[in-house]
């Protein structure tokens, strides 16, 4: 696998690898890459693209880089690195702003309810801000969606799972009968089945809240990344992109 490594994957995997090490030398990277609601004061214009090389774990850092290297070296080898870029930074991107649209929704549908309730505005935003909530809110709103409202406005997001499962989608369209096997499970499963499978459960995971696949993870993050990833490689196809627009 790392002698296939393509250029750009090559240089994606030194920069996230980076970014994962510098946070711990420089905690206050955290703070200012990872991706923050944007009404929140933490929010910069910068996240959508710096959360993608930011990572909370060793496992999260390790699980997206080996599906990078595997799949996107297979996509770079094809495509040629400007194309491939694009596509990846598109992704991820795009599961940012979907991601970020989820928790619009959730906040706001639980500001709504309070604020019809005569529970003043700037009291909500200035708890919030501290990391903090009011119990007496829970006379108006039910526990899950307070949850889900401070949850929004106060869980940065990082990693670049979004643009990984874009390059998932794109191997699906471009190597649909590529036999892929979950790791610890080794049953192979063509990539036309295996991708779709695992993009559902994660939207079943962000839709229930039952996460199967453990804790503090952007479902819907995952699933937008997919979706960009699925409208682009749909586009192409129906268009006949020109491969000649992008330079090798």
């Amino acid at each position: 696998m790392m002698n296939n490594m393509t250029d750009t994957v090559k240089q994606l995997l030194i920069i996230n690898v980076l970014f994962f090490i510098g946070s711990y030398f420089v905690p206050q990277a955290n703070e200012l890459l990872s991706l923050h609601y944007f009404e929140s004061d933490g929010f910069k214009f910068w996240q959508p693209i710096t959360h993608m090389f930011m990572h909370g774990s060793l496992m999260h850092i390790f699980f997206n880089m080996f599906a990078l290297v595997s799949f996107g070296s297979a996509l770079e080898h094809f495509w040629g690195a400007k194309k491939f870029l694009f596509f990846y930074l598109s992704c991820g991107i795009g599961a940012a702003l979907i991601h970020s649209g989820v928790n619009y929704y959730h906040f706001h549908d639980g500001l709504n309810v309070l604020l019809s309730h005569n529970v003043d505005k700037g009291q909500i935003i200035e708890l919030l801000n501290q990391g903090k909530y009011d119990t007496t809110w829970l006379e108006f709103i039910s526990q899950s969606e307070l949850e889900k409202m401070y949850s929004s406005y106060l869980t940065p997001a990082v990693g670049a799972s979004g643009a990984i499962y874009g390059l998932l989608v794109a191997f699906a369209f471009m190597f649909p009968n590529a036999e892929l096997m979950m790791m610890f499970i080794p049953v192979p499963v063509k990539a036309k089945y295996f991708v779709p499978v695992i993009v559902l459960l994660d939207l079943f995971s962000g839709v229930t809240g039952i996460s199967l696949f453990g804790g503090n993870i952007a479902h819907f993050a995952h699933v937008g990344g997919a979706l960009i990833g699925f409208i682009m490689m749909w586009y192409w196809k129906k268009n006949q992109f020109n491969q000649n627009r992008w330079d090798r």
